[in-house]
């Protein structure tokens, strides 16, 4: 049976709910953290270094750290947007998949990336290093109609280079062990963005070669399985004959039919109309008007969100952004008082949201979930830790009563 790994995707060293959470995991038994360079613009990665110091080296050595590299986002971007940056002056092979994503896994960057992963690890070494999803090459040259006969093999070619980067990083003592999180793992193999995993254990080997060792170092895979996204159990069932690890993620985050989903349902908020109803009355005059009217919107939408991702995309790029506007023109006690309200609604809205779009997710997923009469998050879990070539599932928990519910379920699968 898989292990539960934690991961991070979402969690900030400012947030003490996150560290606590991570710090129970850790009490519990989890030994295993997932994280990324690109979490939280490099928060997550301070959230475990902040946490790890609290305990003993005797925990410390038997909790496994595995970060990523490989996204430019936030104030990443930002430095390498400036030229006269150290970072610009690497000059990276650097793909420019979007103006907020640029990418790269060359030599100079894995180098680069490592040092900072290190630094707000607050730690010499890290325990395994993970190329982050390097098929935004071949992303970028679908989409300038370049053909596979041509991306591929540069795709390949890019790969071996971070492999020799890693190699040399387990030589100096940085990192324990290396390999790949890719979401392409688990697309079908003709897809045009497939990553040919059969490929990358002689590219291994090569690069373990180009720097003089014997055995190359490559020991995991990291992809996305679930209950809706089966594919990559292929790429699974090849790792696990191979003697590779196998971690998965988006437990509960899926694909199906085209749409996302959240492979979860939740409660229905008991006190969201009360905190909406005690906003608009305090927001009931000329001056807070356009703030009434917001919250009015939000409040007649609350169904729209098929997927509660998409929410807090929405929240952030264009509730936000209103709210603090607003805000500016609003003084003093009023202003206290109306943060205040404004966080207690925003906070039982999300919770409607959820609640929302697990209704309709359930309702849309019914053929997965025809067989389970719990709730979807616990059947999706179930099933993945059904998986026999899988060892971890990373499992983002940012309180510790979501801990204590994922080890609860672990426990009552071992009965």
């Amino acid at each position: 049976m898989p292990k539960i790994g934690f991961g991070t995707y979402r969690i900030s060293d400012h947030n003490q709910a996150h560290l606590d959470a991570l710090a129970e995991a850790i009490r519990n038994g989890i030994n295993l953290i997932d994280t990324s360079t690109n979490y939280f613009d490099g928060g997550a990665e301070r959230a475990i270094g902040k946490v790890m110091e609290k305990f003993d080296e005797s925990v410390r050595e038997n909790v496994e750290i595995v970060s990523k590299f490989g996204y430019i986002q936030g104030s990443l971007l930002k430095e390498y947007t400036n030229l006269s940056s150290d970072l610009r002056k690497l000059e990276c092979s650097v793909v420019e998949y979007s103006k907020d994503c640029y990418h790269s896994i060359s030599k100079e960057f894995v180098h680069h990336q490592l040092d900072r992963t290190l630094e707000r690890l607050r730690s010499e070494k890290v325990d395994c290093y993970l190329v982050h999803n390097p098929e935004y090459f071949m992303l970028d040259a679908i989409n300038k109609g370049v053909s596979k006969d041509e991306y591929l093999p540069q795709m390949m070619e890019r790969i071996f280079e971070a492999f020799c980067a890693l190699e040399e990083e387990v030589e100096a003592g940085r990192i324990g062990s290396y390999g790949v999180s890719s979401n392409s793992f688990a697309k079908p193999k003709d897809a045009p963005d497939f990553l040919p995993y059969e490929q990358l254990l002689p590219l291994a080997q090569k690069a373990a070669k180009s720097v003089g060792k014997k055995q190359h170092s490559f020991t995991t895979v990291e992809l996305p399985i679930n209950i809706a996204e089966k594919e990559g159990l292929f790429c699974s069932f090849w790792a696990q004959e191979q003697g590779l690890r196998v971690l998965s993620n988006r437990p509960l985050n899926a694909y199906y039919r085209g749409k996302m989903y959240r492979l979860a349902e939740y409660d229905e908020s008991r006190d969201y109309y009360m905190y909406l109803n005690e906003l608009l009355e305090f927001c009931d005059n000329d001056l807070l008007r356009p703030v009434y009217n917001l919250i009015e919107q939000l409040d007649e939408t609350k169904h729209r969100f098929e997927f509660v991702g998409n929410y807090d995309t929405f929240v952030h790029t264009q509730v936000l952004p209103h709210l603090q506007r607003s805000l500016k023109e609003i003084q003093g006690d009023t202003r206290e008082k109306l943060i205040t309200y404004l966080e207690l609604f925003l906070t039982e809205y999300r919770e409607m949201v959820a609640y929302e779009s697990g209704r309709k997710a359930k309702e849309e997923l019914q053929p997965l979930f025809r067989n389970c009469s719990e709730k979807m998050q616990k059947c999706a879990l179930a099933y993945l830790f059904e998986q026999e070539s899988i060892d971890y599932v990373l499992v983002g928990a940012r309180r510790v009563k979501y801990v204590y519910e994922l080890l609860s379920l672990k426990e009552e699968l071992i009965k």
